[in-house]
């Protein structure tokens, strides 16, 4: 489920929050720390809260677990072991081998096989990759960047113009250029239009023969001399057949240090563009590059690969990542929707905060809830950003707030921005958003202050009683960041009314503005004597 809003401090509570109880026997196990003496029979008294944190005072809030039972697990948890990610270095730019090619003639399924893993979306029509997309890879000990691109065509209007011109920047951007051809149909008009392209590039060329499944086809690809590239390379990229030689190829070609990459910038924050069809993640990613950097159409569905683009915004290189818009649930998807749908996935597991486009312009749909769902679940930094704003008129401005209020409740911690990709109006205020985002999915809480907000809250809010029984919180910790993960140890389980109401409350004493929170439960006995 989505986190639940927090609630103004001060403002009554509602009855889906916990009442206090009358029954004076029913003690709380933090909230009782604040009054019981520090002896052996108020094992909770250490738990009392504390103006400051520290070493010291967080081992004296953990002495009220010494008379329970805790595992090895446990005992890591609340050591605090290290649980932050290690950023890449920032060694010299990868070479970039560009892959080039007429519509449907195998290039993503060659990229594939480069990568060795199912990562480009492939289907057996023509057209399915639209922009150039990049992946890292390796071969006999050497690390490169291949950029997929779409199938580049002469003569076109349209979508099919616009694809055909990310080609054509891709190999102004690379180092080196696999062109490959279909061996089984031998070389076309358009293929010796490339051969042309690439000639006035100046940029060194290995030609790949594809479809070559056995020795019968080898005779076809030796038809390719006469595109006066060199030598033909017999690949097959279904099967396997021949992609070592390609490499090794390829690897002569290239030089150890990029002439034309960017430097990989270390601790780049990665950001990632997501939500339904048609609501401008590519228009706006453009805008923020300040170019043409992806295929932008009216067509809704464009983009059906995520695109990584290193963008340079109030001076710091951020890793924006334009994914494929999300149109229905994963399972329910065909051809290359579905696999675009899973690279989607992909991307926002590998990304830090996720910016959810939502059409100002248009209600709110239950895709928009769907995605905004997947990135809380992904466990993600979120941003709400409104596009096409230029579009809304003042009746649709009450409706939009309306909307906001009623229908994305649940995601009140989200910071929220109306932009207009297309005119570029307050796209400057996304990295303000982003960066407070950000901030809050990194904050670690101090273990004593954590235990003093638990005191205050449990001291006005018990746990109800249930059956006989008020569980106790015996103590809080924070297991970990991105997202900040909170985990309570208890005398028994607390009911998720009761976690909402606690993390409602967190929210208003530390802020986490943008990120969502998680609060588990671990129940322990005390040991037996």
């Amino acid at each position: 489920m989505v986190p639940r809003a927090g609630r103004p401090r001060g403002a009554p509570v509602t009855d889906h929050d916990p009442t206090t109880q009358t029954d004076g026997s029913a003690a709380v196990g933090v909230a009782a720390a604040e009054t019981a003496p520090a002896s052996s029979d108020a094992p909770n008294a250490p738990n009392a809260p504390t103006a400051d944190g520290g070493p010291d005072v967080a081992r004296a809030l953990r002495v009220g677990l010494s008379e329970y039972a805790l595992s090895d697990e446990d005992l890591a948890l609340l050591e605090g072991r290290g649980d932050e990610d290690a950023d890449g270095d920032g060694s010299a730019p990868l070479p970039v081998l560009a892959v080039v090619g007429r519509p449907n003639v195998g290039k993503s399924t060659l990229v594939n096989r480069i990568i060795g893993r199912r990562e480009a979306v492939v289907e057996d029509v023509p057209g399915v990759t639209r922009d150039r997309v990049t992946y890292e890879a390796e071969w006999a000990g050497r690390r490169f960047v291949v950029v997929d691109t779409g199938g580049w065509e002469r003569q076109v209007n349209g979508i099919d113009a616009r694809v055909a011109e990310q080609a054509e920047i891709a190999i102004g951007l690379a180092d080196a250029v696999m062109f490959v051809v279909d061996a089984t149909v031998g070389a076309t008009a358009t293929d010796e239009a490339v051969v042309k392209l690439l000639r006035r590039a100046g940029k060194p060329v290995v030609l790949a023969a594809n479809k070559v499944d056995d020795q019968r086809g080898e005779a076809d690809a030796s038809v390719l001399w006469n595109l006066g590239l060199g030598e033909p390379y017999p690949v097959s990229a279904v099967h396997g057949r021949g992609s070592g030689d390609l490499l090794d190829a390829c690897m002569a070609v290239l030089p150890p240090v990029s002439a034309v990459g960017g430097p990989n910038t270390p601790g780049q924050r990665r950001v990632a563009l997501v939500g339904r069809p048609n609501v401008g993640k590519s228009s706006l990613l453009n805008a923020l590059a300040g170019s043409q950097r992806v295929v932008v159409d009216s067509v809704a569905g464009t983009t059906r690969d995520p695109v990584d683009e290193i963008i340079e915004l109030s001076g710091r290189a951020w890793k924006f990542v334009d994914t494929a818009g999300i149109r229905r649930k994963v399972r329910q998807s065909e051809g290359a929707d579905f696999y675009a749908s899973l690279r989607t996935q992909g991307a926002l597991e590998k990304a830090e905060v996720a910016v959810v486009l939502l059409d100002a312009s248009e209600p709110l749909t239950e895709q928009d809830t769907r995605v905004i769902q997947m990135v809380v679940d992904a466990g993600r930094a979120v941003v709400l950003a409104y596009n096409k704003w230029d579009l809304v008129d003042e009746e649709r401005r009450r409706y939009l707030e309306r909307e906001h209020e009623v229908d994305l409740v649940q995601v009140q911690w989200a910071p929220r921005i109306n932009f207009s990709a297309l005119t570029k109006w307050h796209t400057n205020r996304l990295v303000p958003a982003i960066d407070t985002a950000l901030a809050s999915w990194e904050l670690r809480v101090p273990t004593s202050r954590l235990n003093s907000v638990l005191a205050e809250i449990v001291s006005a809010h018990p746990h109800p009683v249930r059956g006989g029984k008020q569980p106790r919180i015996l103590f809080g910790t924070q297991a970990s960041t991105k997202p900040p993960r909170f985990v309570l140890f208890t005398t028994g389980f607390l009911e998720a009314g009761y976690r909402r109401f606690v993390e409602r409350r967190l929210r208003e004493e530390f802020g986490f503005v943008g990120t969502p929170i998680e609060v588990s439960v671990r129940p322990r006995e005390k040991r037996k004597k």
